[in-house]
């Protein structure tokens, strides 16, 4: 009962803020005459970062504060338990702070970290292969983590390979993911090497590998089904702190390597003959960001199993408050996919038994998505 006034108030203050900071901007906007200007789009992004960070801020404390019926705690008493448990330096803790601490925070870290790395690799993926309904499986990374992943909940793993260790399955996911990836790009770069055969090559491997994902269930015992199924549909419970770090860091990296590349996406955009003109080497470039997302994907992907949606849905929500400059996008688009995952994840553990985080971030995105085009399809320029 804590949870739901303290969200709940704490959500009407964001809506309030939010209301108060698109009237100023909107003022300003027409006081200038300059409702497409970058000076406004500056404005937007600072608004999104600024009410997205403390929206942010409020869904991880919920998100860890609903334990999955285990655990259930006000937001301000989960802020105090979350301070005293690092205060302590996770030693000698109390009951509640060891459940919060070791249970659901590195939890929520992953989930965040996964919701902003997919929402990165979406916006590559758009970027490069120029095309607004990819999305960071594309490539069919998610078909080759699956087949691996589930050969090894099936069969153990490749010939003894990790035999038992609890990174057994997402390391057969990454190589798998990547393996696959490689596939695609070998066809694309066979078939011509443009942004259409990169669509084309991943379609063919994510069909033939969802088809080889099939078989290999169809071999799996009645009671052995649920785990590769709950992975085909994601789920957080397997991060702890043992592994949270190996999702956090290439996630961080990749972001800020991504900031960098702004520009460039940019000149990609307006067609490879103008960046060419430029001086970039349109063909290398692209080359490189579609391999550093894929090899995102798959991290993501290896410890949480697929989730859809995200690195589709969040790219189009921020160039249709942004524009398509992705100076702008990028940001927000860390913000935007950190919030939607830990919302799903929230979602997910709210209601009883935990439901797979990818059905819950399809049913959000969906909806969301469908809105959002009807609402907003024709000021899209992105």
């Amino acid at each position: 009962m804590y949870v739901d006034m303290e969200l709940w108030g704490m959500v009407a203050v964001i809506v309030l803020l939010t209301t108060f900071l698109v009237i100023r901007i909107r003022k300003a906007e027409k006081k200038e005459g300059q409702l497409r200007s970058i000076t406004s789009r500056k404005r937007r992004l600072v608004a999104v970062i600024i009410v997205g960070s403390l929206s942010l801020l409020v869904v991880f404390l919920a998100s860890i504060a609903n334990g999955a019926g285990m655990y259930d705690t006000s937001i301000s008493e989960t802020f105090s338990y979350i301070f005293s448990a690092i205060a302590k330096g996770g030693t000698g803790l109390t009951m509640d702070e060891r459940i919060v601490y070791h249970h659901l925070l590195p939890k929520a870290l992953g989930a965040m970290a996964v919701g902003i790395g997919l929402a990165t690799a979406g916006v590559l993926f758009q970027a490069v292969i120029r095309n607004p309904l990819v999305d960071p499986y594309i490539t069919g990374v998610s078909s080759g983590a699956g087949f691996a992943a589930i050969w090894g909940m099936i069969f153990g793993s490749w010939f003894g390979f990790m035999s038992g260790s609890v990174f057994m399955i997402p390391i057969m996911a990454i190589i798998g993911g990547l393996a696959a990836f490689g596939a695609t790009m070998l066809i694309a770069e066979k078939s011509g090497g443009t942004a259409v055969n990169y669509v084309l090559g991943g379609v063919i491997v994510g069909f033939a590998l969802g088809a080889m994902q099939t078989l290999l269930l169809s071999f799996a015992p009645p009671d052995g089904l649920q785990r590769p199924l709950f992975w085909l549909f994601g789920s957080f419970s397997r991060v702890t702190w043992d592994n949270v770090a190996i999702i956090i860091l290439p996630v961080l990296i990749m972001a800020a390597v991504s900031l960098t590349w702004a520009r460039k996406l940019n000149l990609v955009l307006l067609g490879e003959d103008q960046a060419r003109q430029m001086g970039m080497n349109v063909r290398k470039f692209n080359i490189t960001v579609l391999i550093a997302a894929s090899m995102l994907t798959a991290i993501c992907v290896a410890f949480v199993g697929i989730i859809g949606f995200v690195g589709l849905v969040v790219p189009h929500i921020c160039r249709m408050i942004l524009g398509g400059d992705h100076r702008f996008v990028l940001p927000a688009s860390f913000v935007i996919g950190g919030i939607l995952m830990l919302f799903a994840d929230f979602l997910a553990r709210a209601f009883g038994p935990v439901l797979p985080v990818g059905a819950i971030t399809a049913l959000i995105g969906a909806p969301l998505f469908a809105y959002l085009l009807i609402k907003k399809g024709r000021m899209y320029d992105g």
